[in-house]
């Protein structure tokens, strides 16, 4: 496996606080890696080490071959990065936008109003170079914001949370997008707290919790790994026993709140040994799902804070 970025032992402390405790990962080449886990676990953190806006307390860290403390200005010019924060000039039109961030990396020329007319298109922006910033919907700067981190045809895109705030359609823009960039060849490192976005994008993950990494994989193989194909999921008050489903096909049983979560190989027998025990309007019956396997391992919901 040809590796584009690597860390071992990565730390980074804010005063006593470990942000990131120690974790080791590789990034493939041409592969869209992801960091999966709630806010304030340390994904965002990691990302501003990669790029070399925050210097790492201690451990290896190298981008494209290179150390990010030491060779900041090399790597960025051959990374694009999305932040989560929309630092788009409102003022500016959406051209203006993409040229003036191309000057940053000596861009210019005829190429470059070509190359932004293109980047434009391909995120489905094509009609509003003249527009102002603010006349744009949300997601649509968040597509400009994607275009602009593409402008120096990077060689690695790192994205942080990067359809936080989107309405499904738009979102559903985002996702094929980079996946169309990734079929292109470049590498996609990003951080998600969505669980569909990360199956659909993600070759290989890391669950993250509390600055560290307690699983890692490729989507399917983490959830047949940990929480099988199917689950039946039922309201149970939370003061009851638990019925007796243990055994065969049941994998395992998670209560979580008024929940029970039943991971079975087999729903329709599950269900049967519920008949009359549970209202069949407050059953369902679903794919495992990344979310399960987060749950799991580290007893909180994804989209927790």
């Amino acid at each position: 496996m040809s590796c584009t970025s690597e860390a071992h032992g990565l730390v980074k402390t804010f005063g006593d606080r470990h942000a990131v405790d120690g974790m080791d990962f590789q990034i493939a080449d041409r592969e869209c890696f992801g960091f999966l886990g709630p806010n304030g676990v340390g994904k965002t953190t990691t990302m501003r080490m990669l790029f070399g806006r925050l210097r790492r307390t201690a451990g290896d860290l190298r981008v494209l071959g290179l150390d990010p403390d030491r060779q900041t200005r090399q790597v960025r010019s051959r990374i694009g990065v999305v932040t989560q924060e929309n630092n788009l000039d409102q003022d500016l039109t959406v051209l203006e936008n993409l040229v003036i961030h191309a000057g940053y990396f000596g861009l210019g020329g005829a190429g470059l109003q070509r190359r932004a007319v293109e980047l434009l298109q391909f995120m489905q922006l094509d009609g509003r170079e003249r527009s102002q910033v603010r006349e744009l919907s949300g997601g649509m700067q968040r597509r400009l914001l994607i275009a602009r981190g593409l402008i120096n045809e990077p060689e690695l895109m790192i994205l942080d949370e990067p359809t936080t705030g989107l309405d499904p359609q738009a979102r559903l823009v985002v996702w094929q997008r980079l996946s169309e960039l990734r079929e292109r060849g470049v590498t996609i490192v990003l951080t998600s707290h969505y669980m569909e976005e990360a199956s659909r994008l993600c070759d290989r993950l890391v669950v993250m919790d509390a600055g560290r990494i307690v699983e890692r994989g490729a989507p399917r193989e983490l959830i047949r790994r940990h929480a099988g194909e199917q689950v039946v999921e039922f309201r149970w008050p939370a003061a009851a026993e638990e019925p007796p489903l243990a055994g065969d096909p049941v994998r395992r049983v998670d209560r979580h709140r008024d929940r029970l979560l039943v991971f079975t190989a087999d729903p329709a027998a599950t269900l049967a040994g519920l008949v009359g025990r549970v209202p069949p309007e407050a059953m369902l019956v679903r794919p495992a799902t990344l979310e399960d396997v987060f749950i799991h391992l580290t007893g909180r919901e994804l989209q927790e804070g």
